[in-house]
């Protein structure tokens, strides 16, 4: 059963809301969770004219980060970041987010009328209760950028989306954020927020892999410089999918070439087994696609995918150590 939201008073939630995008523009800004995010938006706010005055990590990795990225900011314990901060940025693993609100709630550390965001693409608002019944203003600011702790990553926030949801009452304090930055805000309904970060996490975590394991393969295969063969290709595929979609599809999957495909599968079996998983699962999604949108003619897709079943059985024997 779904968890009623607290019950809040909505004039006094209005009148922190109000407070919020009048109060003056250099904001007092805290860091809990000094890993590859938080330092970044903090520095990005301070071109902005905000003031980073504390940040928390525990890790040699969080502290040299915090140096490079926010000189002369103190490392300090999370409650202390809430008692020097007006807006405080709580940038921790997915996992951790609920009961890190929870604990900080319950110690008494958030204070009316505080900001607390938290950049978690999955969660909304919603984790953020425990904050919003101690009187706290609940905002989910969560950048689209893979972040890499340097410096790059606040030149990169330049036009990047965020994934935004907050109270309505809040929502033009949280764009202008965002906005400030130097992002670009979009709004992501809170229920809606577990299938947007499923599609953020598919195309670009998946991506990654995808793209080690074709590297890998390449190397295997003799090719002296496989990053400089594959980036034009990936380069242009990928302009091409965000341009025409499905469209755009190319490829022995798409024409319905069973033949080459069954070659592929051939020598990932004899010199990639841990690969096969992989191709087979794009290569039946590529197929579904394909026919789904005309590009695979039913004649072609029938043998093709005979192959990809004769494939996965193959593999399954394989991994089993047993014979067809």
């Amino acid at each position: 059963m779904k968890e009623a939201r607290p019950a809040v008073n909505a004039a006094d939630n209005a009148h922190r809301a109000t407070e919020a995008r009048d109060r003056p523009a250099r904001l007092r800004v805290g860091v809990v969770g000094a890993g590859r995010v938080g330092p970044a938006l903090a520095a990005a706010l301070s071109l902005a004219g905000h003031r980073p005055v504390a940040a928390s990590g525990v890790s040699d990795a969080s502290r040299r980060r915090a140096e490079a990225l926010l000189p002369g900011v103190p490392l300090v314990a999370p409650d202390e970041v809430l008692a020097a901060a007006d807006l405080v940025l709580l940038t921790v693993p997915d996992d951790a987010l609920p009961a890190l609100v929870a604990g900080l709630a319950e110690t008494g550390a958030v204070r009316p009328g505080q900001l607390i965001a938290h950049c978690s693409g999955r969660y909304g608002t919603a984790v953020l209760d425990p904050a919003l019944r101690a009187g706290a203003l609940p905002l989910a600011l969560h950048p689209v950028m893979t972040f890499t702790g340097t410096p790059v990553d606040v030149q990169r926030l330049a036009g990047c989306s965020f994934g935004v949801t907050a109270p309505e009452e809040l929502r033009m304090a949280a764009e202008a954020l965002v906005i400030e930055m130097g992002g670009e805000p979009e709004w992501v309904e809170e229920a809606a927020r577990p299938l947007y970060h499923a599609a953020l996490a598919l195309g670009a975590n998946h991506l990654v892999t995808l793209v080690a394991q074709a590297l890998e393969l390449l190397r295997t295969a003799g090719v002296a410089a496989p990053d400089r063969m594959l980036g034009p290709l990936l380069g242009a595929a990928l302009d091409n999918a965000l341009r025409s979609g499905d469209a755009a599809l190319t490829g022995p999957v798409a024409r319905g070439d069973a033949g080459t495909v069954a070659a592929h599968l051939e020598e990932l079996r004899a010199h990639a087994p841990h690969a096969l998983a992989g191709y087979l699962a794009m290569a039946r999604t590529t197929a579904d696609r394909a026919l789904g949108h005309g590009l695979l003619k039913a004649e072609q897709a029938e043998a093709l995918l005979g192959v990809l079943a004769e494939g996965g059985a193959d593999g399954a024997a394989g991994a089993d150590g047993g014979e067809r």
